[in-house]
């Protein structure tokens, strides 16, 4: 069950990065451009955590640090968008 879970959500992730990318090249709104880099920096996070969790189970190969990591890049790529990049 944890497994579809963890591929459900980088699927999702990958999907919502996609969709963002698409509206940023049609309509040039930076916005759009920074929130699909969030969600690929998401995208990656989840990746980690699926392949952490699911592929290599029986031993740790990307510390938690790493992927909190990614998910805090995502987030602050979101948050500059938001705060200093409005027009």
């Amino acid at each position: 069950m944890a497994e579809t879970i963890y591929t459900l959500c980088a699927l999702t992730s990958v999907a919502c990065a996609a969709m963002l990318l698409r509206g940023y090249l049609r309509g040039r709104a930076r916005f759009l451009l920074w929130s699909s880099l969030c969600f690929v920096a998401l995208a990656v996070n989840n990746l980690l955590l699926a392949l952490d969790k699911v592929v290599f189970a029986d031993r740790v190969l990307f510390p938690p640090e790493l992927r909190t990591a990614t998910a805090v890049v995502g987030l602050s790529l979101l948050l500059y968008g938001l705060v200093w990049d409005a027009e």
